[in-house]
């Protein structure tokens, strides 16, 4: 481990020097890719160098201890625990910043809810959990672009497509994919009996053109009137957008915008999002010994998550934690369910790290 870290301490270093080069500052491109490769390693650098000094003071303490006076020696021995503790802390840190990340990791996403099993009651938590990533954005600084909807009549949505971009949108949302299962009383149930539903939840990163390449042959694009609420150009222009990828069946439609132009486009960054993340799957199961299956594939068709209304209850099924906070959690608190799954991923990487 620490040969690693001498070594990318050494990279660091020249980065550094790179950065003041002449050369390096004449060109912005190769300047943004150094500066962020800089970026990058600075915690790992920072963490280093701190558990460096930490050894150091372990070895002057125990020098004190061997020869100094018996006042000196008391001190050394409340010094060296202090240390001896900072020092197992920043191992753990150490081991954790250098496992392999997840190469979507600081990719923004692209967020599809859709309505289940529930009927209406599914429609109104499909607004529900929009509304709960909205505001976790909003806590995170992130921006949130919706792309297309399906509204009802009570307040709810069919279907729900977002962009969300920022720093490492998905590195935290990506355990959200799945089906979402909540428990609640209607507000039309006259005799209070609950009732369950489910709103499926994907998470694709999203996927820029190097990424994906698409052969423009292989779409069939329509046009279309949109439809929906009133307004100007809805049901009167030929605005709405549907784009088929023909060798893989993936088909998207767009009508948020008055613009064909922007529609096209917005279903264009979608399209691509799920071919990516079509691709991603297909390799995870010809490596399906991964240890991210241990957190939850990603796999739309499994049961990630309850919310249990009359008890206020959460429950993350896939690593058994249960919390009785859905209020705060649905108001866009969304750390104490991201967090422990993070851990928990940490976790399953160290213990298969240690057995390679």
């Amino acid at each position: 481990m620490f040969a690693k870290l001498d070594s990318i301490e050494e990279r660091y270093a020249e980065i550094e020097q790179e950065l003041s080069s002449s050369d390096v500052l004449q060109d912005q491109q190769r300047y943004a890719e150094l500066a962020k490769a800089h970026a990058d390693l600075g915690e790992i650098i920072s963490v280093y160098r701190e558990y460096k000094e930490v050894l150091t003071g372990i070895e002057e303490n125990q020098d004190v201890l061997s020869d100094g006076d018996q006042e000196l020696r008391e001190l050394a021995k409340e010094e060296l625990s202090a240390l001896e503790t900072r020092q197992e802390e920043l191992h753990a840190r150490l081991q954790k910043l250098l496992l392999p990340k997840d190469p979507m990791d600081d990719k923004n996403i692209i967020l599809e809810i859709r309505a289940g099993t529930g009927g209406e009651e599914a429609a109104l938590f499909v607004a529900d959990l929009l509304r709960m990533y909205t505001r976790y954005a909003e806590t995170m600084h992130w921006k949130v672009e919706l792309m297309n909807s399906h509204p009802t009549g009570s307040g709810g949505m069919k279907e729900v497509i977002a962009s969300i971009s920022g720093a490492s949108v998905y590195s935290r949302l990506k355990y959200e994919s799945g089906v979402h299962r909540v428990q609640r009383v209607p507000s039309t149930e006259s005799q209070g009996r609950i009732h369950t539903s489910a709103v499926t939840v994907a998470i694709l990163p999203e996927a820029e053109e190097v990424d994906v390449e698409i052969d423009p042959s292989e779409l069939r694009i329509d046009y279309f009137r949109a439809s929906g609420p009133g307004g100007q150009s809805v049901n009167t222009t030929d605005s709405a957008v549907r784009i088929t990828h023909i060798p893989s069946g993936v088909v998207v439609s767009c009508q948020d915008e008055k613009s064909q132009h922007k529609n096209k486009a917005k279903a264009m960054k979608v399209l691509r999002s799920r071919i990516l993340k079509a691709k991603q799957e297909e390799a995870k199961k010809e490596l399906d010994a991964s240890r991210r299956s241990q957190v939850g594939s990603g796999d739309r068709s499994e049961r990630i998550r309850t919310y249990n209304f009359p008890q206020g209850r959460i429950t993350d099924h896939r690593i058994n934690l249960t919390l009785y906070s859905l209020e705060n959690v649905l108001a866009g608190n969304m750390d104490e369910v991201i967090e422990p799954l993070v851990q928990h991923d940490q976790a399953e990487a160290l213990r298969a790290q240690a057995e390679e």
